[in-house]
């Protein structure tokens, strides 16, 4: 059983035209987001022990942020074919990785990261799967997470369609309405 985190940056600073998109830094309600998701994974056990990460200041942050919530420091690869990119991208990073770890996190951008959850999404089964499967499909917020089970051994092994959506989790189902 593998189990995969899909993790979108928090919320950042707006773009500006005298600044590289790559550097565009966490906003403040970004920051306290990041921590609040670390958090729920340690509180879920859904503690990764390898992360791919965009090489985007946004994606950096957001994952130094959520690394001291978890309670144990996974092996962290900054990847830049990361940085925006589609779900076909993401998914053959995730199946290049060799490591015989059980629990792997993405930390990526939309709109690759809810593409990518949304293709390898099982279709629903009960009540449970069904809501979650609905806020999937609604809309992806930043600092949003995704967990998926893949009933297989080795990483290469995942297919579209064969992820069973564990759980689908937002920053604001924490805080309340906006």
């Amino acid at each position: 059983m593998k189990r995969l985190v899909l993790l979108r940056h928090a919320k950042a600073i707006p773009a500006a035209p005298d600044l590289d998109d790559r550097d565009r830094r966490l906003a403040d309600r970004g920051r306290s987001d990041a921590i609040r998701m670390g958090q729920f994974l340690k509180e879920e056990s859904c503690v990764p022990e390898l992360v791919l990460c965009s090489t985007a200041l946004r994606t950096r942050e957001t994952l130094d942020l959520v690394v001291p919530q978890l309670g144990a420091a996974p092996v962290t690869r900054l990847l830049p074919e990361l940085y925006l990119a589609r779900w076909l991208t993401i998914v053959n990073l995730v199946r290049q990785v060799r490591e015989k770890a059980d629990t792997m996190m993405i930390v990526g951008h939309n709109p690759g990261l809810e593409e990518c959850a949304k293709k390898l999404a099982r279709p629903p089964g009960d009540t449970k799967a069904r809501k979650l499967h609905q806020l999937l499909q609604s809309e992806y917020p930043t600092a949003a997470v995704a967990v998926f089970e893949f009933d297989v051994d080795i990483w290469s092994a995942i297919e579209r369609g064969e992820g069973e959506l564990q759980n689908f989790v937002r920053p604001r189902d924490f805080r309340g309405p906006e």
